[in-house]
């Protein structure tokens, strides 16, 4: 019911002929890998190199963030129209490192998830909760605010058709995961609030990966769980054998 979904966000790595390298190993790694969804996310200036190197395979070109208005004065921004004119399928929004370190908010995320549903392309809407919220006991409230922020606004059919990504701060690029039964904790609430504002039907159809540090020795356990159903894979994603032992799972 829900294929699982491995996306690679390669976050400011690879310029456009590394991207082809990777690619050109990668592709041939990860094209039989039956029943599940492979995306990757290279930085701006490797998306066009990147959707020549997957076409005609069934990677996907995903981008890691886009503003919210189809045209203007917005330098250093991209939108949703030149995405989709790139062939991107699957794009980032709200990851961590954007909410932390450059003012993304959860109004801001519901708006750029909304342009890019908008231009046909599938917001991944990250949410995830800080090593503090962690020990304090917030976790599950903390996530379960983000999602009714960030996609609330979308609307009862919107929010049936985004990917979410929990991604908890304190994992990300740190070398520490959530243990198996603590990402599924999280993904059942997630999936909970999703049935608030979308119904249980659209919420048992939307994908929630998870993300924080998952590599090829970790991945089969949380893809067990019910509601792990793919990961957004950042460092492990670097590594054109590397990524595909990941998205190999099930070998």
């Amino acid at each position: 019911m829900r294929p699982p979904l491995i996306a690679g966000n390669w976050k400011m790595n690879k310029t456009p002929s590394e991207a082809r390298a990777l690619l050109a190993d990668l592709v041939p790694r990860v094209s039989g890998a039956a029943g599940v969804e492979v995306a990757v996310a290279p930085p701006f200036p490797a998306l066009e190199a990147a959707a020549a190197a997957v076409a005609g395979s069934p990677v996907r070109l995903a981008a890691q963030n886009l503003h919210w208005e189809p045209a203007g004065a917005f330098t250093g921004e991209v939108s949703a129209t030149m995405l989709a004119d790139l062939g991107v399928a699957y794009v980032i929004v709200g990851h961590s490192e954007r909410r932390q370190l450059f003012g993304d908010t959860d109004e801001t995320v519901a708006r750029r998830a909304a342009a890019a549903l908008d231009a046909e392309i599938t917001p991944i809407v990250c949410v995830g909760e800080s090593l503090d919220e962690r020990e304090s006991g917030r976790a599950l409230d903390v996530v379960a605010a983000q999602v009714r922020g960030s996609v609330g606004p979308l609307g009862a059919a919107g929010a049936g058709r985004v990917v979410l990504a929990y991604e908890p701060v304190w994992a990300i690029g740190t070398g520490r995961t959530a243990t198996s039964a603590q990402a599924q904790e999280v993904h059942a609430r997630i999936r909970s609030v999703l049935g608030e504002l979308a119904g249980p039907d659209r919420a048992a159809e939307v994908r929630i990966l998870y993300g924080g540090s998952v590599k090829p020795d970790n991945v089969a356990g949380l893809m067990a769980e019910p509601d792990v159903d793919g990961a957004l894979v950042g460092g492990a994603s670097l590594d054109a054998e590397t990524f595909a032992s990941v998205v190999c799972f099930r070998v």
